[in-house]
């Protein structure tokens, strides 16, 4: 059979995307997926008789899917009806003290002033400035761009303004930065809960990242039916552009000939003749050798740290004391510590922060009495594969955690039979050469930014996208990696095509 097209490996949201992108583009796309369902870490789990979001629970950047939607002759609104969410968060500490912090900027600035006095207010108001700068001069030369180096961002953000690199503070790190921005230690401890969204330590993190501020400043929505919801949106969207989709398909190895691919294989016996693959799974997968000991050269040695895990429990309960958001984080006494044994001592934290979604406050679907769902997720190490986690460990995890939320004032009355866990062990399973890593290698250091892959790999045709690649984790990042993944191909493409006809040209030629 004939090499042809694309093959996707994996249907998480940057595969996804890239798969949309190629199939408006003209070409021929299979997607191949090991699990029974698409969406990667986005998905539902059955907690009882409630379904309920169980991977990523905050939508922002809609401009990246307004724009593909658009493009597939949809729209954001036709099919997920977003809605802003009046409250970004709300942050509870165990001295009976409460932040929330809101969409509206004023509003904001307005409730630190009441939480922490009018010169942290102003603190606020200039860190937003900060943060904008820093979205503004990275979003072009960083974000939407391929694989940059550092010289090459460098240059680029000069040529946007000679002070650019004094915007982004690219040497310094977060917690730093933070000490010098907020005088108050909990709002330096809020920012600082930023690093986490790229599983990393405010105190190793570089200050860079205190721009995810500015990204939920410019708003955090719901979407109706959950987050997976937008993984089967993309579904849609995507097979209705002729791109073919083959689930519970586990890929064996991604065959390489003539120093270029030429297929996939999965365990099943299938063969995907293609031209060109775009792999959608951590890089540590494929330096690992789990796609065939051919693909392994695509990538040079890694020696990157791992980025955290999680534990997560999903619960059905009825709730007291406080009135939760949708987003809510309750912090631990003591974070330097708390990150120090989750990474240099490798254990849950004694007390860990904790995360909460409550995914029927605010929603646009009614609540169910006074039943309500929640996802509720501490940080933990990513020896899901060297070192799993033992029951016991869970377990005393799980009274920390739930002694957290007490001290803060949460009560909880969970109904027994209305309880999921996932530990990094079950991350592991299901993300192979992770050890249960949600965001690819840890965002530590200046150098980190520079230190993901690419799109492009060592092996022409061998393309990667996903949280684990450029330009980073979460979902819209996601997203863009897979365009940028699909432009590479496409790009490549183009080239091949060219040369093709130039060199058929000059071979029929007469002087």
């Amino acid at each position: 059979m004939a090499a042809t097209g694309t093959v996707v490996i994996g249907a998480g949201i940057g595969g996804m995307v890239a798969a949309l992108e190629l199939a408006l583009a003209g070409e021929a796309v299979t997607v191949v997926e090991a699990e029974d369902r698409v969406g990667g870490k986005l998905r539902q789990i059955r907690v009882g008789e409630h379904s309920l979001d169980s991977g990523p629970t905050v939508f922002t950047m809609r401009w990246v899917f307004d724009a593909l939607f658009a493009a597939a002759g949809s729209s954001l609104e036709e099919e997920l009806q977003p809605r802003a969410l009046e409250v970004l968060a709300s942050h509870y500490w165990q001295d009976g003290s409460r932040l929330d912090l809101y969409a509206d900027r004023e509003r904001s600035a307005a409730a630190i002033g009441e939480f922490a006095g009018a010169a942290a207010a102003r603190q606020f108001l200039r860190f937003c400035q900060q943060t904008q700068r820093m979205y503004s001069t990275l979003e072009q030369p960083f974000l939407r761009s391929q694989q940059p180096s550092t010289a090459g961002l460098s240059l680029k953000v000069l040529r946007q303004s000679p002070l650019g690199l004094l915007h982004i503070h690219p040497f310094r790190r977060m917690a730093g930065a933070l000490a010098k921005n907020f005088t108050d230690p909990r709002l330096r401890q809020l920012y600082g809960r930023y690093a986490t969204y790229c599983g990393s330590s405010p105190y190793q993190a570089p200050a860079t990242l205190m721009l995810i501020a500015n990204v939920e400043q410019k708003g955090v929505w719901q979407l109706r039916g959950g987050m997976q919801s937008l993984a089967d949106a993309l579904y849609r969207l995507a097979s209705a552009q002729g791109v073919k989709f083959h689930l519970k398909r586990r890929v064996a190895a991604i065959d390489i000939r003539s120093g270029t691919v030429s297929a996939v294989r999965t365990e099943t016996g299938d063969v995907f003749p293609c031209e060109a693959v775009i792999c959608n799974a951590d890089p540590a997968a494929v330096r690992q050798g789990l796609f065939g000991d051919s693909a392994r050269s695509a990538l040079p040695h890694d020696s990157g740290e791992r980025s955290l895990s999680a534990v997560t429990w999903g619960l059905t309960c009825a709730t007291g004391g406080i009135n939760l958001a949708h987003h809510n984080v309750f912090f631990s006494p003591d974070y330097r510590q708390e990150f120090r044994e989750l990474l240099e001592h490798q254990q849950l934290p004694g007390t860990p922060t904790v995360y909460i979604c409550a995914q029927d406050r605010g929603s646009l679907m009614p609540s169910r009495g006074q039943t309500e769902r929640l996802l509720c997720l501490v940080n933990a190490p990513a020896r899901g594969d060297s070192r799993p986690f033992t029951d016991e460990e869970i377990a005393t995890c799980a009274t920390r955690t739930f002694q957290t939320l007490a001290r803060c004032g949460l009560q909880l009355t969970a109904e027994t039979a209305g309880q999921t866990i996932t530990t990094p062990n079950d991350f592991a399973r299901r993300f192979p050469g992770t050890g249960g890593a949600l965001y690819g290698q840890a965002s530590h250091g200046w150098r980190s930014s520079f230190s993901r892959p690419g799109a492009r790999t060592r092996i022409p045709g061998l393309y990667l996208a996903g949280g684990g690649t450029h330009p980073g984790p979460g979902v819209p990042m996601a997203a863009l990696s897979g365009k940028l993944a699909a432009q590479s191909r496409l790009a490549d493409r183009a080239s091949t095509v060219r040369c093709r006809t130039a060199a058929t040209a000059g071979g029929t030629s007469t002087p």
